[in-house]
């Protein structure tokens, strides 16, 4: 569903990516996995148009959209939930749903789909009327995945979802992340938490300085000696 071939992402002189290549099957769940800085999050936004990329292509169903405007990802049916979630603090939470949807017309089945959000986070049901703003951390990350699920995405890029969560509200988040990928939603996973990224992937990558240094099946990277000690704290 998505190739990425030598993509290569800079900060003025500062090398982020360095002609990264890997792809993402369709109905997978792939996670990213790295230290701070690795350049995880350059990659997502990259492939989102949230920024230009210096060089390479990205491919999404065949078709390229490395110059395509962030609006026609969304199009394309790509949603990024961004790292810090991105809420929009002066709107409601039903506000900011209906913000996911904006590149729809369907009126009864956007209705349906927000119904949809708060079966999976009852919590926002609850704060329906609430500013996203007044919102605790865990509420925002549910609004900001919800947000994005409103796009009815065929892809979601989801970037460090458990940061700054106590560990109910992780178990919470990655359990409607397990729920969407049953729902045969593809995911590029960035995530910190590298055991809990590859308990919740079939495959993944290892980025070090910009570059992906090691990939495989999530359960062999599990086993594997270097990623235990660099990630795992073993």
């Amino acid at each position: 569903m998505l190739e990425v071939t030598g993509l290569h992402v800079a900060y003025g002189g500062i090398q982020a990516v360095r002609s990264i290549t890997f792809h993402v099957n369709e109905g997978e769940t792939v996670a990213l996995i790295g230290a701070n800085g690795a350049g995880k999050t350059s990659t997502l936004k990259a492939i989102s148009r949230v920024i230009d990329a210096v060089g390479g292509d990205v491919h999404f169903c065949g078709e390229k959209i490395t110059r395509l405007a962030a609006h026609d990802i969304i199009r394309q049916g790509i949603a990024l939930v961004p790292e810090g979630r991105g809420v929009f603090p002066r709107l409601s939470v039903a506000e900011n749903l209906a913000m996911g949807a904006f590149v729809r017309n369907d009126k009864g089945a956007i209705a349906d789909d927000m119904e949809m959000v708060y079966g999976y986070f009852p919590r926002l049901k609850e704060r329906i009327a609430q500013l996203a703003g007044t919102l605790s951390g865990g509420e925002q990350q549910m609004l900001a995945i919800g947000r994005a699920l409103m796009s009815r995405p065929r892809l979601l890029l989801l970037d460090e979802p458990s940061m700054g969560l106590a560990p109910l509200m992780v178990h919470k988040i990655f359990e409607v992340i397990r729920a969407v990928a049953s729902q045969g939603i593809t995911i590029l996973l960035v995530e910190q938490n590298a055991k809990l990224a590859l308990q919740t992937s079939q495959r993944g990558y290892v980025m070090e300085s910009g570059e992906i240094t090691l990939s495989g099946e999530a359960a062999q990277l599990l086993d594997d000696p270097k990623v235990r000690a660099a990630y795992l704290g073993e």
